[in-house]
């Protein structure tokens, strides 16, 4: 019988992980971008939104390669959700330090944020957990969210005729937020409930 050949492994330096490298080396510049003058220059806060918006596109596009050309690596495995994490983190933080978001709502969503990143990563090689569809359903609505929030809705620069419809759009995103934080909570649980019942599993057979 011919000798089979060993599966080749695909290069940590790819396409995808080089735009998840980017998304992590961008992550002090939108944070300096949104914080600069405590948050009041609306110039650096669109450069903050504009930041925001391509790591949440280049998320989208590294994913859709890794699995289209099979170059999913143990560097991006890892790198991945930790840059997802770090960019929509600094965003929570940032806009909690202008009084965009209240510290609350910052804790518990980067509380459960990071367990399940970390948690996920533990038991990355033992237990498969697929991204489930309201998992994926929180990070739209929570992108949308925080995109929106970046943006100077309510600076005092706007004209005249701006005004209201900054407030709108603003509290609408504050909605949105509220939306966010609810499938964060509730997406959680479920996640740890599949993680156990996956461990019981395996410890029973």
């Amino acid at each position: 019988m011919p000798e089979t050949q060993p599966e080749s492994r695909p290069s940590n330096l790819n396409v995808p992980n080089i735009l998840t490298s980017l998304r992590i080396v961008m992550v002090p510049f939108f944070g300096w971008a949104l914080l600069a003058d405590g948050g009041e220059n609306a110039w650096l806060r669109l450069l903050a939104w504009a930041l925001f918006v391509v790591a949440m596109i280049t998320d989208k596009i590294d994913g859709d390669l890794a699995r289209k050309h099979n170059l999913i690596t143990n560097f991006g495995k890892i790198a991945d959700p930790i840059a997802d994490k770090a960019i929509t983190g600094m965003a929570f933080v940032a806009l909690s330090i202008v009084g965009d978001i209240w510290w609350w709502v910052t804790i518990i969503v980067l509380v459960r944020e990071w367990s399940v990143t970390l948690l996920r990563l533990s038991v990355l090689s033992k237990i498969v957990l697929p991204a489930d569809r309201l998992g994926k359903i929180k990070t739209a609505v929570q992108a949308v969210a925080l995109g929106g929030l970046c943006v100077p809705l309510r600076d005092d620069d706007l004209a005249d005729w701006l005004h209201i419809p900054g407030e709108v759009l603003y509290y609408g995103f504050q909605a949105c937020l509220a939306v966010a934080v609810a499938l964060t909570l509730v997406s959680g649980w479920q996640f740890f409930s599949g993680v156990w019942k996956q461990r019981h599993a395996i410890r029973a057979s």
